[in-house]
Order: C-alpha cells, then structure tokens, then sequence
C-alpha cells in the first residue's frame, strides 16, 4: 500500500462492474498483478483489465511493441511520482513559516511575557496552537531533539508534520532521537516514516511501555500533552523541568531497543518473548486486557493473543490461575530487556 496526499475514492467501471477503493491505497488484487508484472516484465492487458486501479494509478503503461501487453513502471519512479508533491508542499510551507516568522521577528526582543512563571510554563489549547508552538521550537533547535512517541496509527497528516519539521532539522545537522513502543515494528507508516528520514544523525528505538508524548528540544523547552484528546499541552522552558524530562528520556533510551533489532519479539528459553513478560507482569498487578493493551500501544486482540499463549506455556486453565502461575514461576523476576517508562 501506497500513501500520497490528496485522496478522494477511486471508482472505475469496467464490464458494469465498479473498483472502488481511496485513490492512495493498491488494492489486494492490484499489488499481486503488479509484483507480477515486474518479476515478468509485462502483463497482458486483460489480465490487469479487472484491475483498471493500475492503470488509473500509472503503475502500467502500454507496452510500445505490442498494444495488447503492458508494461510496469518501476517502483523507485512510482514512489518519486508519488512523493515529490509532498516534498514540494514542504518546502512551500516551509518558506511559508520563514515569511511568518520574519513578522514576528522584530517583537521578539520585547520582554513582559505574561505565561505563568514568567513564562517557564505555558498553556496551549488547540491543535492549531500547538502545532505552532512544535513548529517554532523546533525552527530554532539546532543541536538535538528527543521524543516520546507511544504507539498508535500514523495518519497521513501527522506524517506530513513530522517530515516538515524533521527535515530541515537534519539538514541543520541536528541529531533526532526518537523512542517508540515494541508494537511499532508492526506499524508500516512509521517503519516508512524512520526509513525517509535515515540518516546518522537520525535514531530511533523501542521500549515496551510509554505513558505519554514528549518532545524535548536542545533542552532548553519540552512539550507534555496533559488531555487525552491531545488538544491542551505545556510549553516548559524552566530550566529544572527540562532537565529533568531529559533524565526521564535518558532513562527509557538506555533500555530501549534499536528499531531494526528483532530481541524484543524473540523467544526466550522459557518460551515466553519480552513482551509476555511485560503482560504477565500487568496482569499480576490486576490490570484488564484494555488497560493492558493500551499501555502496550496493541490492540485488545493481538494483547488477548499474548495472555492465551502465557497460559499455554505455563499450563493455565483459567484466568485467576493464570495470575498464580505468574507469580509462582518466577518469570517475573526476570530481567527483561528493553523494560522501561513512567512506573
């Protein structure tokens, strides 16, 4: 699957029959034809006839020797088709942001902010003020930026932002380090997202639980959501906060895992991976399933999978046995690599 901006659905008619799908997205049937096409070089036109979303998508062109075959566009010049709009929205609004910024520039000498604490910590509500705030900050950061990242989906927006505050950080040569959960191995935005932006400076690891969103730049100002909706956050710039966010950041990172690394998912000796290990200690201190899966940034399913496999491997018959199971063989008294995040 595919991802570009703009959207809308895509629906052909062929044989009075429709194909509809999101114009940003290769249906099932149409990435089987494509790999297809590429391992053979071509593919006859009926064949990608019930397809017309590879046509339509310009993934196969006419072959110039034969009408009756066509040919697949090679996915390098596909992706680059695909991403040079966003790479030239970014650099519009980039240029966007410079123009407002110079605005602006000549107030920002004078003093008398009236942000609690003299502006140490500062309320902001909204979306749109906090993204303008995020967009501020990070212009002006010029040695690192740390974040906290918990699991969930990466929308199409949010990947957008990211890429434009990101990049010309990199290119300032700064140094990113960014802390995700183990369950983002399984996210293909944000595997996408890590591979776009690699780069030396660039890193990124996995723990097994995060709480909440962090954004620390130069530390010298942090960003902390303090609603669940994400729509109210503080702006911290005292100097004893930041450091010791920084510390708490410091902490999960030396017990985090690089992001290519497999350990977090392998098979211990005991036949339990790290991440059961992590669930059966949640479990013990009488968390439900939804309160598990959330701290572990999974959903309810794939977490009700780990707890039927614990109780599998430890012989359990029932829920509260399992709980005694737990405690009885030890497991928990391992060290578990990669365990970390507010306690």
């Amino acid at each position: 699957m595919f991802r570009t901006l703009g959207g809308g659905v895509l629906v052909t008619s062929h044989s009075n029959a429709t194909h509809p799908h999101a114009s940003n997205e290769l249906c099932e049937e149409g990435s089987r034809l494509y790999a297809a096409a590429l391992r053979s070089g071509r593919i006859a036109r009926t064949d990608a006839e019930p397809v017309p979303c590879l046509m339509d998508s310009a993934l196969l062109h006419p072959d110039p020797d034969d009408p009756n075959w066509l040919r697949p566009v090679p996915p390098a010049i596909a992706l680059a088709q695909r991403l040079n709009p966003i790479e030239r929205e970014i650099t519009e609004r980039r240029q966007l942001a410079t123009d407002i910024a110079g605005v602006f520039e000549p107030f920002m000498s004078i003093g008398g902010q009236s942000s609690s604490g003299g502006g140490s910590i500062t309320v902001l509500e909204g979306g749109e003020r906090i993204n303008n705030a995020l967009n501020l900050a990070t212009a002006q950061c010029h040695t690192e930026m740390l974040t906290v990242q918990p699991s969930d989906r990466m929308p199409e927006r949010s990947a957008l932002r990211g890429l434009e505050r990101d990049k010309p950080l990199i290119e300032r040569g700064v140094r990113i380090r960014t802390l995700y959960q183990h369950t983002a191995r399984y996210s293909q935005e944000k595997l996408a997202y890590a591979a776009h932006m690699a780069d030396g400076k660039v890193e990124y690891r996995s723990i097994d639980e995060l709480v909440e969103r962090l954004i620390i730049c130069d530390e010298t100002v942090a960003f902390i959501p303090i609603r669940d909706d994400q729509q109210v956050a503080l702006e911290l710039r005292h100097p004893g906060l930041v450091r010791y966010l920084v510390k708490v950041f410091e902490f999960m990172w030396n017990r985090a895992v690089p992001l290519s690394a497999g350990a977090p998912y392998e098979t211990a000796p005991d036949g339990i991976t790290d991440i059961q290990h992590s669930i059966a200690k949640l479990l013990v201190e009488g968390h439900v399933d939804e309160a598990i899966a959330r701290r572990l940034g999974m959903n309810v399913r794939t977490c009700r999978a780990h707890i039927a496999k614990l109780a599998q491997v430890l012989g359990s018959g029932s829920r509260a046995q399992l709980g005694y199971l737990i405690a009885q063989s030890g497991i928990l008294d391992q060290k578990i690599p990669g365990e970390g995040g507010f306690r």
